[in-house]
């Protein structure tokens, strides 16, 4: 499929992640103008995988099978919170960094976002409940079934929030190792 450029459509595709090792949220955006239409949002359960290492190859295959269905622009991924359980973090860490890994493979850029960031572009509030924050979401978003697992309107909240946040800035570093490597050919040895 041979995907139009967004600037002759005035559109952007935006996937959300949030990323998890037993539960990832997934969204896709689509912003046409001022017009946002949610594409698809759902979980990746990984809750049956007892081995770390195949979560993660899960992770990472489930985000290049979105990649490669959807086409997205731009991904938005929800950064690390702190924790006082260091093995979570670091596990919530590769989660996260295999999902930016695979959109970096396919040349997407991608921008991370604060927890408290996507709930105050959301709700006003950046401590606001997951509950809330879907509430918001099906007001602004006109979603009639919210799904059980939250997980999935906190990526939808993900890419609505780097929506608000106009994109991604190109020149703050979030461009891929090709573009890198184009702009810097003196670097390569």
């Amino acid at each position: 499929m041979i995907k139009a450029s967004p600037t002759l459509l005035n559109n952007k595709l935006i996937l959300g992640i949030d990323p998890g090792t037993t539960i990832m949220g997934f969204a896709l955006i689509e912003v046409t103008g001022s017009k946002i239409k949610v594409l698809t949002y759902d979980t990746l359960n990984l809750k049956r995988e007892k081995n770390h290492a195949v979560k993660l190859k899960r992770i990472y295959d489930g985000t290049i099978e979105l990649i490669n269905q959807y086409l997205p622009d731009e991904m938005a991924i929800e950064a690390q919170f702190f924790s006082n359980n260091v093995q979570s973090m670091l596990k919530l860490g590769r989660a996260q960094g295999v999902a930016i890994a695979a959109a970096l493979s396919r040349d997407i850029p991608y921008v991370e976002y604060a927890p408290k960031r996507i709930k105050q572009s959301i709700t006003g509030n950046g401590n606001a409940s997951k509950e809330q924050v879907a509430h918001m979401l099906g007001q602004i978003l006109k979603l009639y079934n919210i799904p059980k697992l939250l997980d999935a309107t906190d990526a939808l909240a993900v890419a609505l929030c780097h929506h608000y946040q106009k994109g991604v800035n190109t020149q703050a570093g979030t461009k891929s190792w090709k573009s890198f490597l184009t702009d810097n050919p003196g670097r390569i040895k």
